[in-house]
């Protein structure tokens, strides 16, 4: 939690000081209403007393309450501004450190836990920074203070107050104590609940299709209990804190009227009266020190849950990428868009198998190099090296001459178009999906995106839509079939005008003609942009200058589709399952 609280600017801070200044003034005001209290008993017992001597004391009791509450108000907005301007600060600070993680950061967490931690954790800090400067910070200041103003009364009175205090503390201690485990165990329960709602509605079509609603449905029931039952644990427990804290109130009002009678019974005549008049404004001290402790109690029902995001937020603030740029970053003297692999081999843990092994090839500049192969036979790992989504455990990877780890990642990321083999569109319009990010293009006009639709073909359906280039983009580009939103993805590649353009699977949700046309015109229009394609189907490769087979992470065949057709059993299989031996033999 301190940790947290070191990100505070000194503006922060100031208003920190100024919120427990006006605390301080408030507390201050409410303590001296009870001197004006005992005034006015006195004179109420005075003889010849009559209501023009009230007005005095009780304008000014007056006065002081509301000025009291007028600190208060100022406190609260205080409150309220700090809470809002630095859960901002740290929201944006989280979110800008979740996107530079690599792949491996994010599958640590989870993406659900992420998003669990962005929000639920931050409110939470916002409503303890909140709570504990209306609340918190005035428990003790009150408590200490009052019981500096009832020391020197009567020793009863103060033992009185002293046994209220032990016990209220005790009982806080042990509510704690049982609820602060439960708190960490609900926020992981919280995490699994966000991922099975995620889960399910994402893919709610499967969900249907295979009437699994009562599956699922069963799944979130049980984490639903779970998270349930230890929100009422907790929740009973914190609604116990607060009858206790009114039953010691009582109790010590009760004690205080007992001790005053006992008191008042033994005294002579002439005391009684400034026994009374001291038992007055010592009940009125020792509520404020009661409530002082009923304050800070506030503070632990609130604490643990605390405790527990503070610590969840820094796990993710201070976590850094195992990816970053180089101290002193290089760069290619000849900008061709060569690719070397060599002797490469990848582990996603070091106690986990390999998942590529040895490979080593050469993508020449302006050539096409295929990679194919069995499911998991590791194509999409190998190409997500290239732009350092992983790094490589063994051997290294160049582009123009420069290994991958010593570019800037801007510099490495601006050579590179990358197609994922599930298309990627951000809720805005077709104009800002295509001009996303930075790149040495940016920012595009009008004509290069036509340009790169048409390149695409995705310049005719986009033609159609009324909006053109502003027409709108659903979240996740649902308002687009699989192929649309592919060709988008493509046009977006196209549009940076990089010198390595990935395709990861990118043409499998394309129909075999819009695939064979892609291709032509990528081959005739960006000659000179070396092209990585990883593909299921043999027909979009076969045209490839080079063709890596891979099976288990290891290249078992490399060559031409020919060369590879005639002497690669792997490539035979996986050719003659897909087309017949006259459409082989008419490839290149």
């Amino acid at each position: 939690m301190v940790k947290l609280f070191k990100r505070l600017t000194v503006k922060e801070v100031g208003m920190i000081i100024i919120s427990i200044l006006f605390t301080c003034l408030a507390v201050y005001l409410d303590l001296e209403v009870p001197t004006y209290i005992s005034k006015i008993t006195e004179l109420l017992q005075t003889r010849g007393t009559v209501v023009s001597d009230l007005w005095n004391p009780g304008l000014k009791m007056i006065g002081l309450s509301f000025a009291s509450f007028l600190s208060a108000v100022v406190v609260g907005f205080i409150a309220a501004r700090l809470a809002a301007s630095f859960t901002t600060s740290l929201r944006s600070d989280i979110f800008n450190r979740v996107l530079d993680y690599s792949n491996a950061e994010i599958k640590r967490f989870s993406i659900p836990s992420l998003l669990t931690r962005t929000t639920n954790d931050l409110t939470q800090i916002q409503l303890m920074i909140t709570m504990g400067l209306q609340v918190v910070t005035r428990g003790p200041i009150m408590a200490i203070w009052a019981i500096t103003k009832i020391i020197g009364k009567s020793e009863y009175w103060l033992w009185a107050v002293i046994v209220a205090v032990i016990v209220n503390m005790i009982m806080t201690t042990v509510l704690m104590t049982l609820a602060f485990p439960k708190q960490s165990v609900i926020q992981r329960l919280t995490d699994k609940l966000n991922s099975i709602t995620r889960e399910s509605l994402t893919g709610i079509r499967v969900v249907r299709a295979y009437n699994a609603e009562d599956y699922q449905d069963d799944k979130f029931a049980g984490a639903n209990a779970e998270v349930t039952r230890l929100n009422l644990f907790v929740s009973r427990l914190m609604a116990i804190l607060n009858p206790i804290m009114m039953g010691i109130s009582s109790g010590l009002t009760l004690a205080i009227y007992w001790i005053g009678a006992y008191l008042i019974q033994d005294a002579a005549l002439p005391g009684r009266l400034p026994i009374f008049s001291d038992m007055v404004v010592f009940m009125s001290y020792a509520m404020q020190v009661v409530m002082g402790f009923m304050l800070m109690a506030a503070l632990f029902i609130v604490l643990p849950r605390t405790l527990v995001s503070a610590g969840r937020i820094n796990e993710v603030l201070d976590l850094h990428s195992t990816i970053e740029s180089p101290m002193q970053p290089k760069t290619a003297k000849d900008v061709k868009g060569e690719v070397v692999f060599d002797n490469v081999s990848f582990r996603y843990t070091k106690n986990s198998e390999a998942v590529i092994e040895h490979v080593s090839f050469t993508a020449k500049a302006g050539e096409t190099v295929a990679f194919i192969g069995s499911t998991g036979s590791g194509k999409s790992t190998l190409i997500s090296l290239i732009p350092r989504f992983y790094d490589v455990t063994e051997g290294r990877i160049l582009v123009d001459g420069v290994n991958v780890k010593d570019y800037q990642l801007e510099d490495l990321h601006n050579k590179i178009g990358y197609i994922p083999q599930k298309a990627v569109l951000f809720s805005g319009d077709i104009k800002s999906n295509l001009d996303f990010g930075q790149s040495n293009e940016s920012p595009l006009d009008d004509e290069k995106m036509w340009s790169a639709l048409d390149l695409a073909q995705a310049k005719s359906f986009v033609e159609e839509k009324e909006g053109g280039l502003h027409s709108e983009v659903a979240q996740s580009g649902t308002n687009f079939s699989g192929g649309q939103k592919q060709r988008l993805a493509i046009a977006r590649a196209l549009a940076r005008k990089p010198e390595i353009l990935i395709f990861d699977d990118s043409f499998s949700a394309l129909d075999y003609k819009t695939d064979r046309i892609l291709r032509e015109e990528l081959a005739k229009k960006v000659k000179a942009t070396t092209r990585l394609i990883v593909a299921q189907r043999i027909s979009t490769i076969m045209d490839a200058d080079q063709i890596l087979v891979l099976d288990k992470g290891k290249v078992v065949g490399q060559g031409t589709h020919k060369e590879l057709l005639a002497t690669n059993e792997v490539y035979q299989e996986i050719a003659y399952s897909q087309l017949s031996k006259e459409e082989l033999e008419n490839g290149k």
